[in-house]
């Protein structure tokens, strides 16, 4: 090679060494991991599992199954029931033991109404894309004041300190319950993963608690960090006769008297008193992929002459008798039949 080729070629790669060098510089990037996907994955095994529990009912109670619940408060021994649906939208008093309802309010047909939380002796009721919360005085249900908001309104409770707020989407608001001002917000995840349409919400503590809309699953929030820390199965509370006519679940309100919740949905007949217990191990247990060795014992290579002498390979049938355990663990199809058509 003569000196002026090898000059040129070793020029040649200064300049591309600069040219990637600079590359880096401006871009301020680092070099690309061999999977884009490798930082989300990683984060996502480092996410919380949730705990999960499961609800332990309590009682059974009456409930009034034209209330399309939105949101529930219980205080001083009485329930306070928001109810939604155009045209037969209204706030309710109700007897937490009877389901009887003793003061009802009836809003107009074009306001669908949805959550509902207790600031002082104020009342404060979402709607859903009327974009306006109601404000009313709780003994007489007489309107004192309104507040504007430009999202959608699912759910709403009182922290004690502030209100908290979902949309249907991931986030989580929090307002000042005078003003009804945002003064900050928090991402919903469940496992590393947006949770959307988080529906009525219930303040107990420091903690959140909320149904995920069109399932049977109630969710705690950490609102700090807005990690969901605990899933609790509220599924099978309705007998698929009761189901009949009715919606999903929505609504739980807390009773500091007994530590007890009291769930419900959108056009339920029952009103139920529960606790959220934690599963037992044996009901979350997923059987082993890899057979037991009972199941995978390989007879010797020599067979010995009682071995052979009757084939055995063929299982008898008490060994391929379908376990009677199986039809325990699998849930009861819920029936639910919408008589409405709203997103909420």
């Amino acid at each position: 090679m003569s000196r002026e080729r090898g000059a040129a070629v070793g020029l040649g790669g200064a300049l591309a060494a600069a040219l990637l060098a600079w590359g880096a510089m401006d871009t301020g990037a680092a070099p690309r991991p061999r999977s884009m996907a490798e930082p989300r994955l990683r984060s996502h095994d480092q996410a919380r599992e949730p705990e999960l529990r499961r609800v332990n009912v309590i009682s059974s109670r009456p409930h009034d199954r034209t209330a399309y619940t939105q949101g529930l408060v219980l205080h001083a021994g009485e329930l306070y029931e928001s109810a939604g649906d155009f045209r037969r939208s209204s706030l309710r008093r109700v007897d937490p033991l009877t389901g009887v309802v003793k003061q009802r309010l009836n809003l107009p047909d074009t306001i669908f109404a949805e959550g509902l939380a207790l600031v002082g002796d104020r009342l404060i009721q979402l709607t859903w894309q009327n974009r306006v919360a109601f404000v009313y005085d709780r003994a007489t249900f007489r309107e004192v004041g309104r507040h504007s908001y430009d999202t959608d309104g699912w759910g709403l409770c009182y922290d004690g300190t502030r209100l908290v707020m979902t949309d249907g989407t991931s986030t989580m608001y929090f307002r000042d319950p005078d003003t009804f001002e945002a003064v900050g917000q928090v991402e919903i995840t469940s496992r590393g993963r947006p949770l959307r349409e988080v529906n009525e919400l219930e303040c107990v503590g420091d903690t959140v608690y909320g149904n995920v809309f069109r399932t049977d699953t109630i969710v705690e929030i950490d609102p700090r960090t807005g990690e969901v820390v605990t899933e609790i199965d509220a599924a099978g509370l309705l007998t698929p006769e009761e189901q009949v006519g009715a919606y999903v679940l929505n609504g739980i309100a807390w009773d500091p008297a007994t530590g007890h919740f009291l769930v419900t949905g959108k056009d339920w007949p029952r009103l139920f008193e529960v606790t959220f217990d934690p599963v037992p191990p044996t009901d979350t247990a997923v059987p082993p992929a890899t057979p037991t060795p009972t199941d995978t014992a390989v007879p010797p290579a020599t067979p010995t002459p009682t071995d052979t002498a009757v084939p055995s390979a063929t299982p008898v049938a008490t060994e391929t008798a379908t376990p009677t355990a199986t039809p325990t663990l699998t849930p009861r199809p819920v029936i639910y039949v919408p008589a409405l058509h709203r997103p909420s």
